[in-house]
């Protein structure tokens, strides 16, 4: 059953074009997924398609009003749960969008002008989710990120399924640097180890690159995973840290944690 997701906006010429474009359009033609682009204003009670009104007690700019969003979802009768697109939302990740990749459906509500009516996330939505603490004119550019995120985790959606297990957020960790061809360019050398053919040597190579850029650049995803385990503090002091892993590495996790997370680990050993 393709995976179905429904995305409601008042500018569907925003979203359509991305839904036919690259690997989301190709899952899409593959029949994997099921996107629409659903008007809001097909709920409006007027000829003009007004979907905004003033907002009680004053302020500055419109509101997307509560009746004409109700009608056009309920009419539709959309994939739950149905995300309200705003700041108040959970922070969308890797991990999110693995658990919207398993669903059967889902659906997003593009917010617009300087907000939403309190009763659509009260009474409508099934939760929120926000893609960052910025703010943009709408929901679109979210709702098409999340859309790519999450398409690119359904089976069949890229045509090499070890992309998905490379990535970088997979277990809490950066994606290793890479290289193509030339070997040298403008003095700048592949690392020979990528040369060497040694597949074995090249995946350890690279799960110690995305440790050190991962503690370097995201020290919060580190955090978040306990530090490294005692095998990748082995593998940092192979690739990365020859004369003596910082203290800070080699302590940053209990031994405690080192056990438990060494029974969720892989062997990498070969």
């Amino acid at each position: 059953m393709a995976l179905r997701v429904d995305v409601f906006t008042v500018f569907p010429s925003l979203v359509e074009p991305w839904f036919g474009t690259g690997v989301v359009g190709r899952a899409a033609r593959a029949g994997l997924v099921d996107l629409r682009a659903v008007d809001i204003r097909c709920g409006a009670s007027d000829a003009r398609g007004t979907v905004d009104d003033s907002p009680f007690g004053g302020g500055a700019g419109m509101v997307l009003a509560a009746p004409p969003v109700f009608a056009a979802v309920e009419s539709t009768r959309p994939p739950r749960p149905l995300l309200l697109l705003g700041p108040a939302g959970r922070r969308f990740d890797q991990e999110m969008a693995s658990e919207l990749a398993q669903m059967d459906g889902f659906s997003l509500l593009c917010g617009r002008y300087e907000g939403v009516d309190e009763r659509l996330a009260r009474h409508l939505a099934d939760g929120e989710v926000s893609i960052g603490d910025f703010v943009l004119a709408g929901g679109e550019a979210a709702a098409v990120a999340i859309v790519e995120a999450v398409v690119r985790l359904v089976r069949g959606a890229l045509g090499n399924e070890a992309s998905v297990e490379e990535e970088s957020f997979r277990d809490d960790l950066l994606e290793y640097p890479q290289y193509t061809r030339p070997a040298v360019f403008r003095g700048w050398s592949v690392p020979d180890v990528l040369l060497s053919g040694d597949h074995g040597r090249i995946r350890r190579w690279r799960h110690a690159q995305s440790l050190v850029r991962t503690l370097e650049r995201r020290p919060d995803l580190m955090a978040r995973r306990g530090g490294p385990s005692r095998d990748e503090v082995r593998l940092l002091r192979e690739h990365v840290y020859p004369v003596g892993v910082p203290e800070a590495v080699s302590d940053s996790r209990s031994p405690a944690a080192h056990e438990e997370h060494a029974q969720d680990e892989p062997d990498r050993s070969d």
